[in-house]
């Protein structure tokens, strides 16, 4: 079987168009090659501009688009067995092997909710809301009387006067008096200051090496208390 040379064909097919036809296949071609180039400007403008708008999210974003999905995903899984009559966290273990569902578990024990203290803001906020949830159950019907008794001055307008118009309860303050009470113990409890004993035998050197002498009695001391003892009446061996 004998071979075509496509060089050949091509040029006897160039021969054979006339110069309009051969005119207008080079016009197709640039219109087509045209065509492209603005397609791909298109496109890498699409890419800068994409790209711009990548570097000015935080860096911290994908993290938080993730975590943002899996906890949509979550939720929805938790309604659609909620839907279902399941308890979703059983549901859930069932599709974890045993080591993972090890791990989360010693992850949320491990977990502590008090981070202690970081700012100031974040201090008062902690105890806004430890008081909140220590307050009993609004009385909506004594809600409801107070505001159509007092009406405008319900809610204490800039043009309203509303001193001794309010009349605290008894049960009232005595809550609030017990409330005070207790921040006041619980205060004292963790901030007392400590006293200062002139008696107290001098093993220190300066307030670091107090404190540390404190930890060691404190976790050793009964351990060690006879061979101290020893050691002051000179009596060790």
């Amino acid at each position: 079987m004998a071979s075509v040379d496509v060089s050949e064909t091509l040029s006897t097919t160039n021969k054979d168009m006339t110069f309009a036809e051969k005119q207008a296949e080079r016009m197709k071609r640039l219109r087509s090659l045209h065509s492209a180039r603005n397609e791909a400007r298109s496109h890498n403008h699409q890419e800068v501009v994409a790209e711009e708008a990548r570097n000015k999210l935080p860096p911290n974003y994908e993290a938080k688009r993730r975590q943002a999905e899996w906890l949509l995903e979550d939720q929805k899984k938790r309604e659609e067995a909620a839907k279902e009559g399941k308890e979703y966290d059983r549901v859930k273990l069932l599709n974890i092997s045993a080591t993972e569902a090890e791990r989360l578990e010693r992850k949320k024990k491990k977990k502590n909710p008090d981070q202690g203290f970081s700012t100031y803001e974040q201090a008062t906020v902690r105890q806004y809301n430890r008081l909140v949830k220590n307050m009993p159950a609004a009385d909506m019907e004594q809600y409801e009387k107070q505001k159509q008794k007092y009406g405008d001055a319900f809610y204490g307008g800039p043009n309203v006067i509303i001193h001794g118009m309010h009349e605290d309860r008894k049960d009232a303050i005595d809550k609030m008096v017990d409330d005070l009470e207790g921040q006041i113990a619980k205060r004292a409890k963790y901030s007392r200051r400590r006293i200062h004993n002139d008696d107290a035998d001098i093993d220190y050197i300066n307030e670091r090496n107090a404190k540390f002498n404190k930890k060691l009695e404190r976790f050793y001391g009964e351990h060690t208390s006879e061979i101290k003892q020893n050691l002051e009446r000179g009596t060790a061996i």
